[in-house]
């Protein structure tokens, strides 16, 4: 048989130890503050029938979703005209039933929907796990990645988007980040703009041009409104709304005067002031001049949101959003459960990943799982310290005994290699004076401490 050389599937990553730590570290670290807000785990499976994903992404949506193929003869149920014709769409619904899923939202409407009876509204939950796209690999951009989603349904109280923004804050905080933005819109805005304009049929194209302001500019965003059916009159009415300058009670002031004549567009800018004022009662008002900002740019899926909008970007390297979310007034209205509103907001954990890698903001435990390793001379030794090795697990300290004896440059090397910082080295004259020679590996520093002062040292 031909030797296969191994290789991995386009889109896809192996994570040493090393990085699984750091990955670790971001997921337990978002877990932590979730849970302090009243969040619940739950998991969905890796794939769902094809009839649950189908339809709820759109046409192009639909074409990044990975199909698995029945299983045993796939082939042979499927109608003879459909082979001869070579048509792998009207193949699919016979010959696939399931597909992994394209994202965690659709499997978290399907179980509430599923599991309503059992649930205490409002439900908040929270979930990581990984999802699949059959999409072009580029850089920053898998066909296997994780999500970190984090939503409530079943209360339309705005008190969720105020807590959104502190969880955001706190958690970029506990992972190093100092400098970042959490920009915060209202659909209803958008919708009363392009009211105010006249074209409220055209809202979608004017919010996809709008939204790449950073990208093109003005000009750039000018010319994409009058190929998508805007006149110049239409430009100098948004020119002022796009270019909004001062602090955020300023811009919503302007955009109060702006929208005056559109109820919608009003209620929009009252519910971020009532978020707002929900944040300064929690008493968080320094957030709201120190890293959140009103950006009536922001769109963030105008078809999916229907309230306040929320995107994150780090202001300390060039990286695109690491976060965002918003309000959906029926997320479960496509499995038949109708008006049951929800708020959420995802993380873009590989994005903050690499922001944390760029600015060495990873702990050094982050990269290491063992505490000190158990260097190995010989068999008595060995079986002296066997006991040791149990008792320090039993204390919570990880520990190894390096499993042969072996020369100790060897030894260290292991130790070096896999970041351990102490090594415990125990010859004949620790068995017999019962104190060990524990030695820190960056500094070179060894102690002779009792099993006792070992432990203490450690913990």
């Amino acid at each position: 048989m031909a030797t296969i050389k191994p290789s991995l599937a386009k889109g896809t990553r192996d994570f040493s130890p090393a990085e699984m730590e750091k990955r670790n570290y971001i997921f337990n670290t978002l877990k932590t503050v979730f849970k302090k807000f009243g969040y619940n785990e739950i998991q969905t499976p890796s794939f769902e029938n094809l009839s649950t994903l189908t339809g709820k992404y759109g046409e192009e949506g639909d074409k990044l979703i990975f199909k698995i193929l029945n299983s045993g003869d796939y082939l042979s149920k499927a109608p003879e005209n459909l082979l001869q014709e070579k048509s792998s769409n009207k193949l699919i619904p016979h010959i696939s039933e399931k597909a992994l899923r394209y994202d965690l939202t659709v499997p978290f409407a399907r179980y509430v929907v599923m599991h309503q009876h059992e649930l205490a509204m409002p439900f908040k939950r929270f979930q990581i796990q990984p999802v699949w796209r059959a999409d072009r690999p580029q850089r920053g951009r898998y066909r296997e990645f994780y999500q970190c989603d984090v939503d409530v349904v079943g209360s339309p109280s705005l008190l969720n988007e105020a807590e959104f923004i502190l969880i955001y804050h706190e958690a970029l905080s506990l992972l190093g980040l100092r400098d970042f933005t959490i920009k915060i819109n209202n659909r209803k805005i958008l919708t009363g703009i392009a009211e105010v304009i006249g074209k409220p049929e055209l809202i979608v194209d004017m919010t996809v041009a709008i939204d790449k302001l950073d990208k093109i500019g003005l000009e750039g965003v000018n010319k994409e409104l009058i190929e998508r059916g805007f006149s110049a009159e239409d430009l100098e009415v948004l020119k002022p709304i796009i270019l909004l300058e001062g602090d955020n009670t300023e811009k919503l002031t302007q955009i109060k005067e702006v929208l005056a004549q559109s109820t919608t567009g009003l209620q929009g800018v009252a519910e971020i002031e009532e978020v707002f004022a929900y944040i300064t009662s929690l008493g968080c008002a320094e957030l709201l001049t120190k890293c959140v900002e009103v950006d009536i740019t922001l769109a963030r899926g105008l078809n999916y949101y229907t309230g306040c909008i929320f995107e994150v970007k780090t202001n300390e390297v060039a990286m695109g959003s690491i976060g965002g979310g918003g309000r959906y007034d029926d997320l479960t209205g496509m499995f038949g459960l109708k008006d049951l509103t929800g708020v959420g907001v995802s993380f873009g954990a590989d994005r903050i990943y690499d922001v944390l890698e760029e600015l060495g903001l990873f702990p050094q435990s982050a990269g290491a799982t063992t505490k000190v390793l158990i260097a190995n001379f010989d068999k008595s030794t060995e079986l002296f310290t066997l006991p040791l090795l149990q008792k320090f697990r039993q204390e919570g300290i990880a520990t190894e005994l390096y499993p042969t004896a072996a020369k100790l440059k060897k030894q260290m090397s292991y130790a070096d290699a896999k970041r351990i910082p102490y090594v415990l080295l125990i010859g004949e004259e620790e068995m017999q004076s019962g104190l060990l020679s524990l030695k820190h590996m960056e500094t070179g520093e060894q102690q002779k401490l009792s099993a006792e002062d070992v432990i203490a040292r450690l913990k």
